[in-house]
């Protein structure tokens, strides 16, 4: 991979920010995280990475945000907390 998870994390959330629909968010994400998986990125940085994205989006200030940015965090910090419950669950 050749952005640092910080570099991954901001280009992320710019994707988020910009997306036209909860749809287009979901797909940035999905495809985040499949990257991360083909790139065969260590498990503990995985979740480091949805730690830190779930974090940065909790920053955000709905006063500064258009409608539409703020839908795209609330829809991006369900996602992110859903990943980390997928994560954190044990393999059976």
């Amino acid at each position: 991979m050749s952005l640092t998870l910080n570099e991954y994390t901001v280009k992320l959330i710019n994707k988020i920010l910009f997306a036209g629909s909860q749809e287009e968010v979901k797909r940035f994400i999905d495809t985040a995280m499949k990257a991360l998986e083909q790139n065969e990125v260590n498990g503990h940085l995985v979740a480091r990475f949805v730690e830190k994205m779930i974090s940065e989006l909790e920053q955000f200030n709905p006063m500064k945000k258009d409608s539409q940015q703020w839908s795209n965090i609330q829809m991006s910090k369900i996602i992110f907390n859903r990943i980390k419950h997928q994560l954190n669950a044990p393999v059976h």
